[in-house]
């Protein structure tokens, strides 16, 4: 397989492709490879807004080739830890770099002016955004489909709203109608280099060597991503699926991680919003799971007039500004989702900022001087809805600062004994135990994706795991999903891409791979990562865990400091 690095200096307006083979012979693909160009070619000592800071977009080998191969891999200095940034996107985005011939996308540079940028094959050119600067991102990609999609080249859109635009580091980035690269900040990134979008389109074929050898495995997947007990949840219920099942075991962070259990879990589950609000599954191109969903809003705006909107809808969005604000119908949920994806925020980052703003409100860290009069309270959605505006057009002080996180306002206001975040980067949705802090604290993304932590927490509801074993299993899976991120498969088809069929895989592709060749990289790249985040100043000796967290009854039970000691004394020594 040949690969191509195509290189964007929005400075001086140039192109370049590279060939590379050893850049994807040695590290195959996605974010090991991605891993790679930062290392070449970003620095830990520059400012992440700064326009020689790189943007890396990857994809891997399997990527538009065989079934749930989805993802994007997004590499970059956050802005909002000012360390290693990662996102993962599904859409059309993978599909259209293959399409182009494009295995990575290198952004550097800064336009004076907006800005988007549009691939077509290997070619490229800057082309002005300034006719919808300023719009929102469901907006922008409406007018670009219009404006730049040509006749048989389907576009594939990567796009900021106005929160990019302004530089805040909650902002993420939107693909094709409902995925994301989301979390750390990458909107901000895009906002800083002046690039409004990416549109990628093209026609090209990847030559397959063994083509009966592919066509086995690749039906064989197929039967597994279609027919498994392991994506059965996503072909239904989709995530939202979890909302009941962790309400069931105490596992769902309610009221900013007050408790564990919503008292209204049943009126916002899967089950409610695929019964009263969902119109639609769908899926990212070349996955046959469809666990996408996609529900209406429909909102009166005037005597017999409704606007009806689409919204896509996962169980963190769910989490983030249903229970974390104790809002408790479909439609209060919706509205804010909706809000949130117009300004181009992280649904995640933007609720648990929220959510620690009213516990701080109610507990007296904050009072009506800092909010202008607005009092916010658990369940009150048009108190959000008001402060969602105003964080848009940047009324207050105050309200400027919730755009920029909960850790900046924790350390500005106060509160910081209840401000949700781990190494700057607010939680996912899993009030299970200390595995699933583990992963927060110790995890290169900081984030629930990073390894299956709050998967062993509930397994330990089932049977004892000795404490070394737990962290011994959640080095592995680590270092694992560097394999699996490298291909680039999605982590909802983990279980159906196991060891034997990936090696079998990348032989039908000419690739060969041994098992013990992948897990060398998934610990190199696990490793290099590590020694990036701690040139941008990140160490595992001095992770802090949020001190309500010691206070608050989790799946398991209670977080033991200690025990928590040790679990990282033994994780560093494992890495």
């Amino acid at each position: 397989m040949q690969s191509k690095v195509m290189f964007a200096d929005l400075t001086t307006g140039t192109f370049r492709i590279e060939e590379d083979p050893r850049l994807f012979r040695d590290f195959l693909g996605g974010t090991a490879a991605a891993t790679e160009l930062l290392t070449r070619h970003g620095r830990p000592d520059i400012d992440p807004l700064a326009p020689e800071a790189p943007l890396i977009f990857a994809i891997g080998p399997f990527s538009a080739l065989f079934p749930a191969a989805t993802k994007t891999i997004a590499l970059f200095r956050s802005p909002l830890t000012g360390e290693l940034g990662e996102s993962h996107a599904g859409g059309r985005l993978a599909s259209a770099l293959r399409d182009a011939g494009i295995d990575a996308l290198v952004v550097t540079g800064a336009s004076k002016r907006p800005v988007y940028l549009k691939i077509d094959g290997l070619q490229a050119d800057i082309r002005s955004a300034r006719t919808f600067w300023g719009q929102s991102a469901p907006a922008t990609e409406r007018i670009l489909r219009e404006a730049a999609e040509t006749r048989g080249r389907k576009l594939s859109i990567v796009r900021i709203g106005p929160a990019g635009e302004r530089l805040s580091p909650l902002a993420c980035a939107t693909v094709d109608g409902s995925r994301h690269f989301g979390r750390l900040g990458l909107g901000a990134v895009m906002g800083s280099k002046k690039l409004k979008a990416i549109a990628v389109s093209g026609k090209g074929a990847v030559p397959i060597g063994d083509a009966k050898a592919y066509r086995n495995v690749y039906d064989r997947l197929y039967e597994r991503v279609v027919r498994s007990g392991e994506m059965r949840k996503y072909h239904e219920l989709g995530t939202p699926a979890n909302v009941l099942a962790l309400n069931a075991i105490g596992g769902l962070p309610t009221r900013n991680f007050s408790q564990g259990t919503f008292e209204n879990a049943p009126l916002i589950s899967g089950e409610a919003f695929l019964r009263d609000v969902n119109v639609q599954h769908t899926a990212c191109a070349h996955c046959p799971c469809g666990c996408i969903q996609i529900a209406e809003l429909r909102e009166k705006f005037a005597p017999a007039h409704y606007s009806t909107v689409r919204v896509s809808y996962d169980y963190e969005p769910i989490f983030a500004v249903g229970t974390q604000l104790s809002l408790s119908g479909p439609d209060e949920i919706l509205k804010v989702i909706a809000s949130i994806e117009k300004q181009g925020w992280d649904s995640m980052s933007m609720g648990n900022t929220l959510a620690w703003a009213t516990e701080a409100f109610l507990s007296g860290v904050i009072g009506e001087s800092e909010t202008n009069g607005l009092c916010l309270c658990f369940g009150d959605t048009k108190a959000y809805l008001e402060a969602l505006r105003r964080i848009a057009s940047g009324e207050g002080e105050f309200f400027r600062d919730l755009e920029m996180g909960t850790a900046f306002c924790s350390e500005k206001y106060g509160g910081a004994d209840f401000a949700m975040q781990y190494g700057r980067v607010e939680p996912a949705g899993y009030l299970t135990g200390e595995n699933a802090v583990m992963s927060w604290i110790t995890g290169v993304r900081h984030s629930h994706l990073d390894d299956f932590g709050y998967s062993i927490d509930q397994k330990l509801l089932l049977q004892e795991i000795p404490l070394e074993e737990q962290v011994r299993m959640q080095v592995e899976d680590a270092r694992w999903r560097m394999v699996l991120n490298s291909l680039v498969i999605c982590l909802f088809a983990r279980g159906v891409y196991d060891n034997d069929i990936i090696v079998e895989a990348l032989g039908t592709l000419g690739l060969e791979w041994p098992l013990d060749r992948l897990k060398r990289l998934g610990e190199e790249t696990l490793r290099a990562k590590y020694r990036w985040k701690a040139a941008c100043g990140f160490s595992l000796d001095n992770t802090a865990i949020p001190e309500k967290m010691f206070r608050v009854k989790t799946s398991t039970g209670l977080i033991d400091r200690d025990r928590m000691a040790r679990r990282l004394e033994l994780y560093c020594k494992d890495l």
